[in-house]
Parts: structure tokens; sequence; C-alpha cells
């Protein structure tokens, strides 16, 4: 059942295609080097703002950092301006990632009506020069994430994806929402296979994908060349392994256990103290406690637990009790 096709974006070769989305405050480097280790083929950094990387702000210059075994790894841009992208996309480059890639599919309020992320599919010309001066501004794989387009009104996902081929970009992801949807009603997977008709580049599909079997019907259904995985890690981060297992055997591997959660919540949480400190790792692992423990009896009960808690030591002796059990969400 796996794809006998590697996923091939200039010199980065991968099989079979499990992307690991860039999401604002989600894909820092503790969360991306635990997708790694589980099955992610690729991964991306945070969004990084590219008004913020050029007036050397400390926090957009942090989302840059990378470790060696988080490779192969892109570093996301976005912005509004063709000379603030084309600047930004220098610097990322001395970080030496494996890809760069645009954003030209962020929803949110502050970024598309601002001009960055969707708002450049409310205007091409505009869209085609920021990525123009990126591609010439880096010796290394461009790729865009966008979405269908603007509205159901303003659809012209295939004449850009033709676009961007022919200004040299090496592969397209495509959520397949439109912008004023946000995260809410249907994907439409049809667009996918009009896209890989109509360019040689890698398409990938991005949207509503959370179980293994998602994964599989995506690649069965649409020809896609891979598929990333936003939403769907932060509340299952064995999403890779147990995909890339059905993928080759054709069988479900069982929910992990108890004990398997805790331990890798205990994981994220030491990786993200030593990478950031105790509170502002505890605010960020706070998001993540739903996933790691859902599904289990309790598990509403415990996050609120987790959550309550002020001190990363305080989570990180609850995790090991938690750890040490193996059936039951009971102290």
């Amino acid at each position: 059942m796996s794809r006998s096709a590697p996923l091939t974006i200039g010199p980065v070769r991968v099989s079979p295609g499990l992307l690991l989305a860039p999401m604002e405050d989600v894909t820092d480097l503790p969360f991306r080097s635990l997708c790694r280790r589980l099955g992610a083929d690729i991964v991306y950094t945070e969004f990084v703002n590219a008004e913020g990387l050029i007036r050397h702000a400390r926090r957009a210059h942090q989302k840059l950092e990378f470790l060696e075994e988080e490779r192969p790894l892109g570093i996301q841009l976005y912005g509004a301006t063709e000379l603030s992208m084309e600047q930004a996309a220098r610097i990322a480059t001395d970080q030496n990632p494996d890809l760069i890639d645009i954003n030209c599919g962020c929803w949110v309020s502050d970024v598309a009506l601002r001009g960055a992320g969707a708002g450049l599919l409310r205007d091409l010309p505009r869209m085609r020069e920021v990525v123009a001066r990126v591609v010439r501004s880096t010796h290394l794989p461009v790729t865009v994430k966008t979405r269908l387009g603007w509205d159901t009104g303003s659809i012209r996902i295939v004449e850009v994806a033709r676009m961007l081929e022919d200004l040299g970009v090496r592969a397209l992801t495509i959520h397949c929402r439109t912008r004023a949807q946000g995260h809410q009603g249907t994907v439409d997977y049809a667009w996918i296979p009009q896209v890989k008709e109509a360019v040689a580049m890698p398409v990938i599909l991005n949207g509503d994908v959370v179980t293994p079997r998602d994964v599989e019907r995506a690649f069965a259904e649409t020809g896609c060349d891979g598929v990333m995985i936003g939403r769907g890690a932060i509340q299952n981060p064995w999403i890779f392994r147990q995909t890339r297992h059905y993928l080759d055997t054709g069988q479900l591997l069982p929910d992990p256990s108890l004990a398997e959660r805790a331990t890798l919540c205990l994981e994220h949480l030491h990786l993200a103290v030593a990478r950031k400190g105790g509170s502002a790792a505890l605010a960020g692992l706070r998001r993540h406690f739903s996933g790691y423990f859902r599904g289990l009896p309790g598990a509403s009960g415990l996050r609120g637990e987790l959550a309550a808690l002020k001190e990363a030591a305080q989570v990180e002796q609850r995790l090991l009790v938690l750890a040490e059990q193996t059936d039951s969400l009971a102290a």
C-alpha cells in the first residue's frame, strides 16, 4: 500500500511524502524534533515575518534556528512586499535550511488583510513579483503553500500553479479550502488532480488529514505527490508513525498507551524547557496537552489538571507518575 514514487523537491528526496505543516505557535523546534522522530519526512518552521527579519527582531530570528536532526527542514516566510521578502529570503538562506517556503495561504485577518499570506491571492501580479524575487535571491529550492483562492468566486489555483512553476517554484502545497472558509466547511480535493495535470512540479495536499486512512485516500484519489498534516499532528503527534506503518502494511497500529503518551509529553517538556526556559515552555506546551491524551477516559480532567499547574517542575512530576501507569488516569 506504500507509494512507489518518492517526493522529490530539488535535492530533497523522501518517501512516502508526509510533511508537518508550518503552524504559528506550534511548529517550534521541540515539536518539530519529535515529529521528525515519529516519521515526518519534512518539517517546517513557524511563520517567519519578513519585516521582523530585516528589522532584526529577536523573535523572528529565533524562529530560524533548527537542529541538524530536523533535516530536511523548510523555513517558511511571509510578507506583503517584494523587497522585504527578497531580503528575508537571503537572511533565511544564510541559515542553510533545505527549503525556503513562501506563505501564500495564511487566512487570519492580521496577515491576509495586510496583503501577506492568502492576501497575495487577491493580487496575482504582486504574488508573481514576490515569488520571483525570492526565487532569484536564493540557491535553495523554493516552495509555496497556498489556498484554492480568496473565495469560491475567485478560485484560480490552476492558473496560479502554472505561474509559480514558470517562476521556478519547485513544489506547491495546496490547502484545499479558500481563504474565506478559514478552517470551516468542506475541503475540496477535486482541484488537486486538475493542478497535477497542469504542472510537472510536485503537488502536496493539505487540509483535514487526521488519520492514516485520510492519507491513503488523499494519495489514491488525487494522485498528490505528498500530504501535509497540520492540526492532525497537534491532535495526534503519532500520526506520522501510524501512517507510515499503515501505508506499508495495511494495518493500523494500536493507539499509544497512557505511559507512551506521558513519556512523549514529558520529553516535549524537557526539550521546551531547555530551549525556552520553564515558564515559556509551559505556556507553549499547554496547547499540546489535548493531543497527547486525546481519547483516554478522563482525558478532559487530566488536561485541565495539567493546564492549571503553574510550574514546569509540577508538570514534570505529574507526567512522571503517569508514565509509570498502565491503564488508568488515576493519581
